[in-house]
């Protein structure tokens, strides 16, 4: 995905569920209909949890990919632990899917 869409990054490297989706939520709640926010998050749980967000809440989960270019030196000593990127894009109840 092209980064360059992207107006908020989250951090939830580390955070078990549902810390990432609360976090991802909290973001979303600053942007306005259409902003993308990247969610990076290190919990499995979160494949699974954020596209269920997403149907919830009515924003669109516009997909994952492994993401390759972050540096954490924690990363490092837990290499079974994969860093997955989420992205989403903000939309209002109001907005009518098309």
């Amino acid at each position: 995905m092209n980064d360059s869409k992207v107006k908020i990054i989250v951090d939830a490297n580390g955070l078990l569920c549902p810390l990432p989706v609360l976090r991802l939520r909290k973001a979303l709640s600053s942007c306005s209909d259409g902003d993308v926010v990247k969610l990076l998050a290190s919990d499995p749980a979160a494949s699974i949890d954020v596209p269920h967000y997403c149907i919830e809440s009515g924003n669109i989960f516009m997909g994952d990919e492994v993401e390759k270019n972050f540096f954490d030196a924690t990363l490092k000593d837990q290499e079974q632990k994969t860093l997955t990127a989420y992205y989403v894009a903000k939309r209002s109840k109001d907005t009518k899917s098309v």
